[in-house]
Formats: structure tokens, sequence, C-alpha cells
């Protein structure tokens, strides 16, 4: 298995029901092998020149780099925000049962 061919992609979201919708919508359209929600996160961030703050959603999505464009399309057609969070780092190393797995589910 060649290093950097995953990604773990973060992406905050306003409610639960944003956050779930996009997850199902990524792994259904085998975008993402698997993405965790983590409830209620307490986000601190400038917006329009001031200091804002806001409890969000937290997904945390495991895919590919050939994946990432479509990934970030579609983020993008279902958030609610004008600029979503969408940051990806690389998996460098990892179990290489569960790296499979992830290939795998992205077929």
């Amino acid at each position: 298995m060649l290093r950097d061919v995953f990604r773990v992609v973060f992406v905050t979201c306003l409610g639960k029901e944003e956050a779930e919708k996009i997850s199902k919508t990524l792994v259904k359209e085998k975008l993402a092998a698997c993405v965790n929600v983590v409830s209620t996160v307490k986000s601190f961030f400038w917006w329009e020149g001031k200091v804002d703050e806001s409890e969000e959603h937290l997904l945390i999505i495991k895919t590919s780099v050939e994946k990432m464009e479509k990934l970030i399309e579609k983020v993008k057609e279902l958030h609610s925000y004008s600029v979503p969070e969408i940051i990806s780092l690389p998996i460098l190393e990892g179990n290489k049962e569960y790296l499979k797995w992830i290939e795998d589910s992205l077929k």
C-alpha cells in the first residue's frame, strides 16, 4: 500500500441533522468509507471582522486522495455555511487491515 493515499477530513456542521445528512450521503455515494460525528464542539473563529462562536458538530471523515475533489463538491452542495470548513490531512501510517478496508469500501 502506498503512503499518502488516504485522507482524514474534518468538517464542522451547524447541527445534528446537517451532520448526519452529510455523513450518510458521503458514505452512500462512496466518497467516504466512514464518518464519525462528534457532537457539540465549541468553536471560536474570526467571521466578518469579529470573533464569533458556535456550537457545532465535527465530522471526521476517512477517504482517499482520489475522492477528495468530489467529496469537497458534495459537502459544499449539502452544507448550510457559505464557507464550510473542509480540511484534509494525509494518513501516513495505520493499521494495514483498516487502510485496506477504507480502500475496499470506496470501490
